[in-house]
């Protein structure tokens, strides 16, 4: 078969070497005489392989002590809900940015627990841009502020992390589900970080959560046990059983991260990817990218063609050509290449040299 690049939102590419690994090991992980699947959350087996992948985790970001991090389940869907719940800690304001379809799900959903300030929105021109910061109109009194650094749909992302430190100790809190690892970060910014593992980690089914442990403690009353993070942080994230297998795969990137370098060389290489397309989309008017360019994504790019009616026909040639899940969407429509960082720089060359050919047959 020919190689075949999957340019998915989520679930989205895994690397190659991981999944080779994941084969080699299904039937018997180690000599253990088990996959990972059969295993026993609490056998030995598996807490080695818990153990190794939040170290690895700690060390590619440079995650201090005092900060906990948790293994849950729910997607960050889960995160709207649980981070009022733990983060209010007596207050009943929160400023959210809205810079696209995520940012405006987590709004809503919280809008159940607490008073929303919605500090700065892009929404004014369908969320092409995120706010700059001088613009914010921030609450002194909220518990907190959330933003979501990477719209997988919309294909906006914050290329700089909000400036909060003068602002009362308020805590910041991100979701960085479809960016996480791209790139260095300073975790001691935020105080808490949540992300989904289907777009830039591993398998559907993980969420991580990495949070400050002077946050935790303090849940709304009638707070679910298991959207309590102080329970989960107290148990190591093996309060129950948690989603095994998609740990381990993680673990298995994290380690393939490391090996490419770690979060730099990772950068540099997504900052070769987006270049290779966004020059494209630039230099030639049969394609057009609505995102402001200071604020174009780096994991997701979406695009349309100059032509709309040309659309079905480009969708099913890229297919052809080995190039899949390039529709963009259903909100949005037009096309959107994912290019996490598993997405080889051969794809994005060879979906490069596609465009340019389809758009000179097309002219």
């Amino acid at each position: 078969m020919d190689q075949i690049y999957n340019f998915s939102a989520g679930p989205a590419v895994l690397p190659k070497e991981v999944l080779q690994q994941a084969r080699e090991e299904m039937l018997d992980w180690h000599g253990s005489g088990m996959s990972v699947m059969e295993m026993s959350h609490r056998g030995k087996e598996f807490m080695s392989i818990a153990a190794k992948t939040e170290s690895d985790f700690r060390e590619l970001i440079g995650i201090p002590e005092n900060y906990k991090v948790l293994f849950l389940q729910g997607g960050a869907s889960s995160q709207f809900s649980m981070v009022p719940m733990n983060l209010l800690r007596g207050k009943i304001k929160a400023d959210y940015i809205n810079t696209g379809q995520w940012s405006t799900k987590a709004i809503e959903e919280a809008d159940r627990y607490c008073t929303i300030n919605v500090a700065a929105s892009s929404a004014d021109t369908n969320f092409t841009y995120v706010p700059a910061q001088d613009k914010w109109q921030l609450d002194p009194e909220a518990a907190y502020i959330h933003y979501t650094s990477n719209e997988t749909i919309g294909g906006v992302e914050f290329h700089w992390v909000p400036e909060i430190d003068s602002h009362n100790g308020i805590p910041l809190v991100v979701d960085m589900s479809s960016d996480i690892l791209s790139r260095p970060l300073d975790i001691t910014r935020f105080g808490l970080i949540y992300a989904g593992a289907q777009k830039n980690l591993g398998p559907a089914g993980l969420t991580l959560v990495v949070v400050r442990e002077d946050l935790l403690g303090k849940p709304l009353p009638g707070t679910p046990t298991l959207y309590n993070y102080q329970i989960h942080a107290q148990n190591d994230s093996m309060y129950n059983t948690p989603p095994t297998y998609a740990m381990y795969i993680t673990g298995l990137v994290f380690t393939w991260l490391k090996n490419k370098g770690g979060l730099v060389a990772m950068e540099n290489t997504n900052i070769t990817k987006a270049n290779l397309l966004y020059d494209l989309l630039d230099d030639n008017d049969f394609y057009h990218c609505p995102v402001a360019k200071a604020d174009r994504s780096l994991m997701n790019v979406p695009f349309t063609l100059k032509n709309s009616a040309l659309d079905e026909k480009f969708l099913r040639q890229t297919s052809n050509n080995g190039l899949i899940q390039l529709k963009g969407h259903r909100s949005v429509g037009g096309m959107r290449a994912s290019i996490y960082n598993a997405m080889p720089v051969e794809g994005v060359a060879k979906l490069v040299a596609f465009m340019k050919e389809f758009a000179n047959q097309h002219a």
